[in-house]
């Protein structure tokens, strides 16, 4: 995946959380009104990239129920967590056949599933 558009309510918080996750960094800082009419940020590594409108009035619905990122730190996702202040989600890492996920929400609601093994070891 190259990257996701994501509508969310307090850009700041958002790229704060994903810094402090993720290690993300701004790559593009726009907070002057675009097509939308929202200041706007592009945040990312070299892998991936979030490209965030600010809408305080945004509802996370929709089809998608959540996206994932493979997270080479996993054994220390919990901590992180914590040192944080992020809500896991069903009491902790999920057990699958190949993997093991935890689930988190981001500042806007987004479900994120943060996986051990890449696609799940599919």
């Amino acid at each position: 995946m190259d990257h996701v558009n994501m509508n969310v309510r307090d850009i700041a918080k958002t790229v704060e959380f994903y810094k402090n996750l993720f290690g993300f960094e701004i790559r593009k800082d726009d907070n002057s009104p675009n097509k939308m009419d929202a200041p706007s940020k592009i945040i990312g590594n070299d892998s991936i990239k979030l490209c965030l409108y600010e809408d305080p009035q945004v509802i996370p619905t929709g089809g998608i129920a959540h996206f994932g990122f493979h997270v080479e730190n996993f054994d220390d996702i919990m901590q992180k967590c914590n040192e944080f202040g992020v809500e896991v989600l069903y009491d902790g890492p999920v057990e699958f056949e190949k993997s093991s996920s935890v689930y988190i929400k981001d500042p806007t609601g987004y479900d994120i599933e943060l996986s051990k093994v890449s696609g799940g070891g599919l």
